[in-house]
């Protein structure tokens, strides 16, 4: 059973990511703001890979691009060093903007620092919640996203592309590996000789 300050957080995290400009399309065919329907795919996606997750586990999970679109990378030189000071700068809000919808849905100062901690993308591959988010990114990149963004990048050489596979794989932890070649998670298929050449490499 979930708290009643877990269904207050969701709310409150769904109905900012609900103001989204951008528009995706949904299960139905219908549009919905971009970042509302990637919290919604992140949640199904914990619940199928962790389905004992907590709920700073969860809504850290769900809120990992909230508000995205307010930090755009256009902002940002288009260089490797305006690329890691847009990313390092959506850290931070991200953070802080997840750990201020908890703290107003009424959960204490412990489990908004986690949920912070977690959004943050602090202490991956020895905070559990961190590690937790970073699967759940990856799995629900490789499920829904991973196609999409080979069509806007089809330039890309062979090489190129196994790179990106295999810096998403070293990310994952084993059980998350695991999970993706367990037949639980819909690879994308015209990527599928790629991803088994990226992975057996």
């Amino acid at each position: 059973m979930s708290s009643a300050c877990y269904e207050r957080a969701v709310a409150l995290i769904d109905a900012a990511n609900a103001e989204d400009p951008r528009q995706d399309s949904g299960p139905d065919g219908q549009p919905v703001p971009r970042e509302l329907l990637y919290g919604q795919r992140m949640a199904a996606m914990i619940g199928r890979y962790a389905p004992e997750a907590d709920e700073a586990q969860r809504l850290a999970v769900r809120a990992q691009h909230i508000q995205r679109w307010k930090t755009p990378r256009e902002n940002y030189p288009m260089t490797r060093d305006g690329y890691l000071q847009w990313r390092t700068g959506l850290y931070k809000f991200h953070a802080e903007t997840a750990g201020r919808l908890a703290a107003e849905a009424g959960y204490d100062d412990a489990t908004v620092e986690r949920i912070k901690q977690a959004v943050g993308k602090r202490g991956l591959k020895v905070n559990p919640d961190t590690q937790l988010l970073e699967d759940v990114t990856d799995l629900c990149f490789i499920e829904h996203y991973m196609l999409e963004f080979a069509g806007k990048h089809g330039e890309y050489s062979e090489e190129k592309w196994l790179d990106i596979i295999r810096k998403t794989w070293k990310k994952m932890s084993k059980r998350a590996h695991a999970f993706a070649l367990s037949g639980q998670l819909k690879l994308p298929e015209a990527l599928v000789p790629l991803i088994t050449k990226a992975i057996a490499g």
